[in-house]
C-alpha cells in the first residue's frame, strides 16, 4: 500500500519538522554523507521529489543552476518554500507521484526516504519516469532508512534491489551502513569529470 496525504498532512500538523531534521545528529551526518556522495562539484538541473521542509534541499541548492523540489503536503511546501526562498534558482511544487512528475530533463535526482511509501507498482513508475528524465550523463541518488516501517509494502533494501534490477544504470557509489543506504547510480560508467574545472 502506498501512504496516501492524510498520513504526511498529519505529521506536519503542529510541528515544522516532523522527522527532526534540523536537531537529529543522525539526520545532520546522514546530510553531510549525501552531499559528499555527490561526485560532480555542480549539477545544471536537480530533481527533488518529497523534500519536506527544506534542509537536504538547502544543501543542494549550492550545488546546481537549478532546483526543482516537490512535496505531497502543501505544509511541508509551505515550509520549503521559506526555508529557501534566498536562492532564485529554487522553485517548489507542490505535486503527487507519479502523477505529477515534472517534464524536462535532469542531471541529478534525488530519491531520499521516499521509495518505502510508495507500493511496488507506483515505485516501479517512478523509477521508469526517473530513467527517462535523465540526461545523457545524468544520476539518481537513493538514501533510503532499512528498518521496516509500519504500514509499508516495501523497505529500503527493496527499494534499492529495484533500483538495481530495473535502470540500466552503472551503480558508481554505495555507503551501507545498519541503520540507511546510500547509493548513486549514473547514466555514464564514470564519477568524477576530471575535466570539470574548480571554482
Amino acid at each position: 500500500m502506498s501512504r496516501d496525504a492524510r498520513y504526511f498532512e498529519q505529521l506536519f500538523v503542529g510541528n515544522d519538522d516532523p522527522w527532526a531534521f534540523r536537531t537529529r545528529w543522525y539526520e545532520k551526518r546522514k546530510r553531510n554523507l549525501i552531499m559528499a556522495s555527490l561526485p560532480r562539484q555542480r549539477y545544471a538541473r536537480v530533481f527533488e521529489p518529497a523534500c519536506a521542509n527544506g534542509e537536504l534541499s538547502a544543501e543542494l541548492a549550492g550545488r546546481c543552476d537549478s532546483l526543482l523540489c516537490q512535496d505531497l503536503v502543501p505544509a511541508a511546501v509551505q515550509l520549503a518554500s521559506r526555508r529557501l526562498s534566498q536562492w532564485p534558482h529554487v522553485r517548489v511544487t507542490q505535486g503527487h507521484l507519479p502523477e505529477d512528475w515534472p517534464g524536462g530533463c535532469f542531471d541529478l535526482i534525488v530519491l531520499s526516504e521516499i521509495g518505502y511509501y510508495l507500493d511496488l507498482d507506483r515505485w516501479l513508475q517512478v523509477l521508469k519516469l526517473s530513467l527517462a528524465s535523465l540526461t545523457p550523463d545524468g544520476a539518481l541518488l537513493a538514501c533510503h532508512w532499512l528498518h521496516p516501517i509500519k504500514g509499508c509494502e516495501l523497505d529500503g533494501r527493496a527499494v534499492h534491489l529495484l533500483i538495481e534490477r530495473q535502470l540500466p544504470l552503472f551503480r558508481l557509489l554505495r555507503h551501507e551502513e545498519p541503520d540507511f543506504l546510500l547509493e548513486y547510480w549514473g547514466c555514464q560508467p564514470r564519477a568524477i569529470d576530471l575535466e570539470e574545472p574548480c571554482e
